[in-house]
């Protein structure tokens, strides 16, 4: 196979084909909900190839036949129905009250000149606008409109940390996207996409209609590539790449299909550069979802194999934003497992692939830690000394450790359980420089606080938390023994090396590590 142009950036489908860029075919799940029905709401998180998707949309609805040769679709759409397009995007600065009116105001300003329609100056505000541009394009072409709208939660998310500023754009957008509900007889087809899931009470109250396929099993892969993928279309751009290595840096987002998905954005710049790095996660910092942890108590330990209800994945709203509904939406946590309990459905939650794990808790210790600027450093000596035995060593290192994190968050009320902060610390250390870690394992009688396997030798760690210093030696003796009744070691016996119950005792006044103490077994 011919190598092709890369589509690197690319968001417009008629300048992708016409320049011969290598392109996935979504088109059979394009033609499937189109034939399903007409009005569609699909949350993923950036760089996914939704405004990819949006564009393909309005090409097929305005007839450009002429793209779709080859494709999945072209034999089975009437290509003489052409339909108007009336596409938005949210993608402008919203932080002063006067920019989404008046971004939403330029934008249509701009369909009604490529449509040849006088500017409307008698409707002066955004829902007036676009009330009479839909009215007026029906008119025009007696053909019903098609509404795509893109990144439809921006104006709010820019704005998180201003809460009066974000309920202002939230209660604007309300009102704003009720006018397409209330226009339903000029309208064929409506697409919204986006970052989050606002509940359809608090933003969606007038176009209440919407399907939310994102966790539509069906759809899981209507957006990003699947191992399949990159095995037909881009096998030219494989040789000289370990194939495993790609699905361990990128492959795990899952959607509850049947098939896992890599970010579209990381595997083109991976063929790009031919080098392993954290593509994806370099575009964006998460600086707000840092910050949601440190408020909410959630150490960076607890997020591998997380729990959550399916209705708290869509928890997200104004002054009420869950955890687990950030990171799974913003795609820092992706679905793993189900379970169905009492009528009621849960996901297992984990990071996506290696780097997700590894960059996202490198950014939250350079974020927490005021001197811990070289983390895999500080993480690959903590990680010698254990595999050397020299635990007196570890423990003045993890001292040094702790020592450069600042301890803001210790003074919120709501953060009891701080020994979980730094056990995560820790956790997050290690992971940066990707050894094999497990995190809280099951047995009959408990959860391991964390296991790492290194140097030819097993270390099962609990972590304790001393009110007093007088405490710390009974404190020592709690943890050592719950590692050892509760057989959190005994399933690594069976590998034949060396076993160390380690324990960690941390001070509530002391803001560090008091002691720590080894057993081998």
């Amino acid at each position: 196979m011919q190598r092709r142009r890369l589509p690197i950036g690319i968001q417009s489908f008629r300048r992708l084909r016409e320049r011969d860029c290598y392109y996935v075919d979504k088109t059979a799940l394009i033609g499937d909900l189109i034939d399903r029905g007409e009005h569609y709401f699909l949350s993923r998180p950036r760089r996914f190839g939704k405004s990819l998707l949006l564009d393909t949309l309005g090409e097929l609805f305005a007839g450009g036949e002429e793209l779709f040769r080859g494709l999945a679709i072209h034999d089975h759409w009437d290509w003489d129905e052409k339909h108007p397009v009336l596409r938005l995007s949210f993608d402008g600065n919203y932080r002063n009250p006067e920019d989404l009116e008046g971004d939403i105001i330029e934008q249509i300003e701009g369909i009604e000149r490529r449509e040849g329609l006088e500017p409307a100056h008698s409707s002066n505000t955004g829902p007036r606008r676009l009330r009479n541009i839909l009215d007026r394009l029906h008119h025009k072409t007696g053909r019903q409109v098609v509404v795509l709208v893109d990144e439809y939660d921006k104006p709010i998310l820019d704005v998180l940390g201003d809460p009066e500023r974000a309920k202002a754009n939230r209660d604007y957008l309300r009102g704003f996207y009720g006018v397409i509900k209330g226009s339903a007889h000029l309208v064929r087809f409506v697409f919204v996409t986006g970052i989050s899931m606002f509940s359809k009470v608090s933003l969606f109250s007038g176009l209440n209609n919407l399907e939310n396929i994102s966790l539509d099993p069906q759809y899981a892969a209507i957006c990003g590539y699947t191992d399949h993928d990159l095995d037909t279309v881009f096998a030219p751009e494989l040789p000289g790449l370990d194939r495993e290595e790609i699905r361990s840096w990128y492959n795990g987002y899952h959607w509850r299909g049947g098939e896992k998905v890599y970010n579209p954005f990381d595997i083109l710049l991976l063929f790009r550069t031919r080098e392993f790095l954290p593509h994806w996660y370099e575009t964006g910092t998460p600086t707000f979802l840092f910050e949601t942890m440190m408020e909410k108590g959630v150490s960076p330990l607890e997020l591998e194999n997380r729990e959550a209800a399916v209705d708290l994945l869509s928890t997200f709203d104004v002054g009420n934003i869950g955890v687990d509904a950030l990171m799974f939406q913003t795609g820092y946590l992706t679905v793993t497992g189900e379970e169905r309990r009492d009528h009621r459905l849960f996901f297992r939650l984990d990071f996506p692939n290696l780097e997700v794990r590894l960059s996202l808790n490198n950014g939250l210790l350079r974020h927490v830690g005021g001197n811990c600027r070289e983390v895999s450093s500080q993480g690959k000596h903590l990680c010698r000394l254990l595999a050397d035995n020299q635990f007196d060593a570890f423990a003045e290192q993890l001292r040094a450790f702790f020592a450069g994190v600042p301890y803001q968050w210790q003074t919120r009320p709501e953060l009891a359980r701080y020994e979980a902060w730094y056990a995560g610390m820790l956790y997050a250390c290690f992971r940066t420089i990707g050894v094999d870690l497990r995190v809280e394992e099951s047995t009959s009688h408990g959860r391991s606080d964390m296991v790492l396997l290194h140097g030819g030798q097993v270390f099962a760690m609990e972590f304790k938390m001393a009110e007093e210093y007088e405490e710390t030696e009974a404190a020592l003796d709690r943890a050592i023994s719950q590692i050892r009744d509760r057989g959190y070691a005994k399933r690594y016996r069976d590998r034949g090396e060396p076993i160390h119950l380690l324990a960690a005792v941390f001070g509530r006044e002391e803001r560090n590590l008091l002691a720590v103490r080894s057993e081998l077994v």
